[in-house]
């Protein structure tokens, strides 16, 4: 899998009647020994676990989604925070596209291209290579604009601002039926998106398939 030091995992347990998935950071490992992985916290408090239990472990790889089971060998409690997991007999990995898109709520503003006041939207789903914008304004297909967006900065503080040049694809009007307000949809192609954003984006939407595959598009 070539695991890094602090990529994010999904670490899933099986005690309840549904599995209960959280998020988890790898410390280390001692190969073919042993996985070094943070307590994950649920609602701000760290996850009971117990020594023997069987858990899953998901991670984007790179290029595959990775999963395999695991046995929690030994708990280090408060200050420290830590599990040491078994290390893995075998590993399922999935392939993926590169352009996989998912669901988000991402609140955007769109900047035309021959000026004009910024409209506020939101990117309703994204991928490396665009998105679903949702806004009460319409823009011409086939014309050019600028999307600014935030993302999650790996350091956990502020957002990173995304400002890229994007090219509308498609449009539709629709009504939503909650009230019967009039919006628009529609599809956008980024343009020479910055290679640290690409990243990010990247980043995103796997951490978004691996909260839940039904996120994907």
């Amino acid at each position: 899998m070539n695991l890094q030091v602090g990529v994010r995992l999904q670490f899933i347990t099986y005690r309840r009647i549904k599995p209960v998935q959280y998020f988890s950071t790898l410390i280390g490992y001692v190969k073919d020994e042993y996985l070094i992985v943070k307590v994950p916290l649920e609602n701000g408090t760290p996850a009971s676990l117990v020594e023997g239990e069987r858990i899953t472990i998901r991670v984007f790889s790179g290029v595959n989604v990775c999963s395999f089971a695991c046995t929690v060998e030994r708990v280090f409690d408060r200050p420290l925070l830590y599990v040491h997991l078994s290390f893995p007999d075998s590993i399922q990995g999935t392939s993926l596209r590169a352009a996989m898109r998912v669901k988000v709520d991402i609140p955007a503003r769109i900047l035309p291209a021959q000026g004009g006041a910024a409209v506020g939207c939101t990117l309703t789903n994204v991928s490396v290579n665009g998105a679903r914008i949702e806004s009460p304004s319409s823009l011409p297909e086939g014309g050019e604009i600028m999307v600014e967006f935030g993302l999650p900065s790996p350091l956990g503080d502020r957002d990173v601002q995304v400002r890229t040049r994007a090219a509308v694809r498609n449009v539709n009007a629709l009504r939503r039926e909650s009230d019967g307000a009039e919006f628009f949809a529609y599809g956008v192609q980024f343009l020479e998106l910055d290679p640290v954003h690409y990243t990010m984006l990247q980043n995103l939407t796997y951490e978004v398939l691996l909260a839940d595959r039904q996120n994907i598009v």
